[in-house]
């Protein structure tokens, strides 16, 4: 198995090259649609990566594939300005997904 990543910039691309990560660079819904898609056919690859300006652009592409498939994990990353999301997002999300309050 391997990690993939879709990403907005090429910045991204070019940093997680360098840790031996294929990927592919998208802007756009269509083209990060496609992207995602052509990716979903790769068998061996287990971790899609895909930068949260680019799935920001197709969220109900990733809620789908997050509900629906085994393979592969997907996981937005954020990209060199940093990230979008709050800073407690993780426990929000928890206490979104099973209900348990951390603090």
């Amino acid at each position: 198995m391997r990690a993939h990543l879709i990403s907005d910039n090429h910045d991204s691309i070019v940093g997680m090259r360098l840790a031996g990560v294929s990927g592919v660079e998208a802007h756009g819904s269509e083209e990060t649609a496609k992207a995602v898609n052509e990716a979903l056919q790769m068998e061996d690859v287990g971790i899609l990566l895909i930068t949260e300006k680019a799935a920001a652009t197709i969220p109900d592409l990733i809620k789908e594939i997050r509900e629906k498939a085994k393979l592969p994990l997907v996981v937005e990353i954020p990209d060199r300005h940093g990230t979008t999301r709050e800073a407690d997002f993780l426990t929000k999300y928890l206490h979104e997904a099973i209900g348990v309050k951390i603090e």
